[in-house]
């Protein structure tokens, strides 16, 4: 499967979320390749401190920053269980090269009316998919949210009743992801008992329960 995550905003958690479910398809057990589809580069900078700090690979990080990437990501998919695209912001041409790439795209959002909006654009760019990739699958995922607030409860509700919908499974705004980042780890490397840990398991298990696969290649 490539999971792809895709928002034309900046600063949602793309490559934290993608880095983070990587890694929890490598502990399973599953050979995974991370694809920085982002210019930034951030992900490729984390598999560069993560060599400095002698830490072990567990997964595959490659840098396909370019709009050739739906005829290159199924090739590496041949080889592995998941891919997954950590995509970039506001790129036109690369983005919708992620999107032909990808089985499901995950659009990850803060609970925002401003996200909300950017998503907009978004979904313009999936449908647009669609007309090449009709099974093309997607979801949003609430990112950096407080799970009791007011503001993540409304956001969820309202996208309740988007197409696409969104995933039960939300990630909380937590200092335990930007400590791992730093010194190139994954939360569940600092510990595998913390809610951040467990909520990144808990998205990777619903996302591999959608049953979406490669059969329609």
């Amino acid at each position: 499967m490539i999971v792809a995550l895709l928002n034309q905003k900046g600063g949602v958690g793309k490559t934290t979320l993608a880095l983070n479910l990587a890694g929890e398809w490598a502990r399973q057990g599953k050979r995974v390749t991370l694809i920085d589809a982002d210019p930034q580069g951030s992900a490729l900078d984390w598999s560069q401190q993560r060599s400095r700090e002698g830490l072990a690979r567990s997964f595959g990080v490659v840098g396909l920053a370019r709009d050739t990437l739906h005829r290159e990501a199924p090739e590496l998919a041949r080889d592995v269980d998941h891919v997954v695209i950590d995509g970039p912001p506001r790129v036109a041409a690369l983005m919708r090269s992620a999107l032909l790439a990808a089985d499901l795209v995950l659009i990850p959002v803060q609970p925002s009316p401003l996200d909300g909006w950017a998503a907009a654009e978004m979904l313009a760019l999936v449908t647009e998919a669609r007309i090449y990739r009709p099974e093309l699958a997607a979801r949003f995922v609430l990112n950096r949210c407080g799970a009791r607030t007011v503001l993540a409860r409304e956001t969820a509700e309202t996208l309740a009743d988007h197409d696409p919908p969104v995933l039960a499974s939300t990630i909380g705004q937590r200092i335990a992801f930007a400590a791992a980042a730093q010194s190139g780890r994954l939360v569940s490397e600092l510990d595998d008992n913390t809610p951040a840990t467990r909520e990144i398991a808990a998205l990777a298990d619903e996302i591999d329960r959608l049953g979406i696969g490669r059969a329609a290649r």
